[in-house]
């Protein structure tokens, strides 16, 4: 088995450390860029179905800046954004490149798709589930956690799947700008130096995540749907 690998991915082992730094490296942002942008997106998605007209807290003036906000970002090509974002960046996070360098340029791009899913994903409830909390005296707080957010967590958690797939894709896209990660390695490595099999195992490494998040997000939908 040893002696196959060897032969089918003969540069995979001798840069065997720099492609496990740029899995382990993929992997960090795909988790610290996939939280922030959960919490964001569950916060800013939740906002702009409430404020909307009819919703609880309806406020026009703030449903349409996050509104438009929301396009503006998502009209912006993601390659775009990261070269666009590098001033920012440095201030911010210290350094432009590297994990430490795509973090914040990540979680701005990835953020408003989950913020529209979320709201998608709230629209769905039964506005009569709504009545009846409103009827029982419950606080707009209460509505949010109780009826918006318990009764849409499988969209939730099948938009979650979604947008960690699509994360996934862009920190790939990261390594064209020196993020690191599995992106970095196939430009430097696989098509800089033509190693073409490191180009092939990274594909097989993006594929296997893309299934571990796929086979979550399948087991916590099977758990948590009603």
């Amino acid at each position: 088995m040893a002696q196959w690998f060897n032969q089918i991915f003969p540069n995979v082992i001798v840069y065997q450390e720099e492609i496990i730094q740029g899995i382990k490296d993929t992997l960090e942002m795909l988790i610290k860029a996939g939280a922030f942008s959960f919490i964001f997106g569950i916060i800013f998605g939740t906002i702009l179905v409430i404020t909307r007209k009819g919703g609880l807290k309806e406020n026009k003036v703030v449903n349409w800046i996050i509104s438009q906000l929301v396009n503006l970002i998502r009209a912006i090509p993601f390659i775009v954004l990261l070269v666009f974002m590098k001033p920012i960046t440095r201030i911010l996070m210290g350094t432009s490149i590297q994990v430490q360098g795509v973090i914040l340029p990540l979680i701005v791009g990835c953020t408003p798709f989950f913020i529209r899913q979320v709201e998608l994903a709230l629209s769905d409830i039964d506005p009569g589930l709504i009545e009846a909390a409103q009827s029982m005296g419950l606080s707009t707080f209460q509505i949010i956690i109780k009826v918006y957010l318990k009764e849409s967590i499988p969209a939730l958690v099948r938009s979650a799947t979604i947008t960690l797939i699509s994360l996934l894709g862009l920190t790939a896209m990261g390594g064209a700008v020196g993020g690191g990660g599995i992106g970095d390695l196939v430009i430097k490595l696989g098509n800089n130096r033509n190693m073409s099999d490191i180009t092939n195992f990274s594909v097989i490494v993006i594929l296997l995540i893309v299934l571990v998040i796929q086979s979550v997000g399948s087991y916590i939908l099977k758990k948590t749907k009603h």
